[in-house]
């Protein structure tokens, strides 16, 4: 019985928000925008919090469709309900 040679390496989990890439994407799409200090934190925030709602929805859409599989329109009609929900 051989053992194994390699050990599987684990991933480290990010602890910190990508700070500098959304401040580059913002200056980017939108220069004439002024954030403050730590608007991108919030937005980052705000995306950690519509991805999980995200699939969830998506799945139910997938499920009431009787489908195996997510597609693009589960995702967008999952899309809508979650912005509709969010405006109020």
């Amino acid at each position: 019985m051989a053992f194994l040679t390699t050990v599987p390496q684990r991933k480290r989990v990010k602890w910190k928000a990508p700070r500098s890439f959304l401040k580059r994407v913002f200056k980017r799409r939108k220069p004439h925008l002024r954030l403050e200090k730590s608007g991108d934190l919030l937005v980052h925030l705000n995306c950690l919090l519509f991805v999980p709602g995200l699939a969830e929805e998506s799945r139910t859409n997938t499920c009431e469709n009787k489908c195996g599989i997510i597609n693009k329109e589960h995702i967008l009609t999952a899309a809508k309900a979650i912005l509709k929900k969010s405006r109020g």
